[in-house]
């Protein structure tokens, strides 16, 4: 299981959920549009941190960032 395509999965389907934009999660978490950009595509290796201010920033736990889906369990 490749972790960075897991969390970028997931980060971008719950902030698609809570209908932000990047933009929008941007200007909450201080992460450039680029690097969630490069987030949602499993091209970053975020810190346990970041993952954490980015959960905040959508109001979600951060476990759920890095759960696996469920077709993968």
């Amino acid at each position: 299981m490749d972790m960075r395509k897991l969390v970028g999965r997931n980060f971008g389907r719950l902030r698609r959920e809570k209908g932000l934009t990047q933009e929008q999660v941007e200007a909450r978490s201080g992460f450039s549009q680029q690097y969630l950009s490069g987030l949602e595509r499993g091209r970053r290796n975020p810190t346990v941190i970041t993952l954490y201010e980015l959960a905040q920033a959508i109001d979600v736990s951060h476990v759920q960032l890095v759960q696996p889906d469920v077709d993968e369990t």
